[in-house]
């Protein structure tokens, strides 16, 4: 609650919050500790559900109960899993607001009723990854799936490591910013780097 305080502070518009790790939550857990956040805030939370990195997975049920908090409006699912999306978007209908979590995913997401994706692909192509939401989002179907394919390789390789490694050396190589990462996370191994970058250089 306190870091949701202090970012509020600072003018943020929405704040993305993972489950609680380590001590891995039961599913009333989950909607006891959203709701204690949600009554300590005044920002919109998107909920965060990525069960590879907390060992926790947020059921269709406890979604439905957490959309009827005022403040929860979306959720950024990165479990992988399609079938878990299509019984969260049948129970939760328009009550909560789904982005892929996945780069990968985008338009077998937004296919199933998602609004968009929020990506790590866009760091380093926002313009193409807005394309392949909106392409799809308005009809244009064909055209989102060819660059969601076409940039299938470069998703893989911004994810060959862990994330934010790869992402981190891409916007780097960009000249945003330096390859400083903190510890345990470590500058991207150098074959690895060489891939990401070929990938990049083709992708323009």
């Amino acid at each position: 609650v306190m870091l949701s305080n202090d970012a509020e502070r600072f003018g943020v518009d929405g704040l993305l919050m993972v489950t609680p790790y380590y001590n891995k939550a039961s599913q009333d857990g989950l909607i006891e500790s959203y709701s204690y956040i949600e009554k300590r805030v005044s920002t919109p939370i998107i909920l965060y559900n990525v069960p590879s990195r907390t060992g926790v997975n947020i059921k269709p049920e406890t979604y439905l109960e957490l959309s009827k908090l005022p403040l929860i409006n979306s959720a950024k699912e990165a479990s992988g899993d399609i079938s878990h999306l299509a019984q969260c978007m049948a129970l939760c209908g328009d009550e909560l607001n789904f982005y892929s979590g996945n780069d990968d995913q985008i338009t077998a997401f937004t296919a199933l009723g998602a609004k968009g994706v929020i990506s790590v692909l866009s760091h380093i192509l926002p313009k193409e990854t807005s394309e392949i939401c909106h392409n799809y989002l308005n009809g244009n179907t064909q055209k989102a799936l060819e660059k969601q394919l076409k940039y299938l390789p470069l998703i893989d390789a911004l994810f060959c490591e862990v994330n934010p490694i790869p992402v981190k050396a891409a916007c780097a190589a960009m000249g945003w910013c330096e390859n400083y990462l903190r510890l345990p996370l470590t500058p991207m191994e150098a074959d690895h780097e060489a891939t990401l970058l070929s990938l990049m250089r083709k992708a323009g």
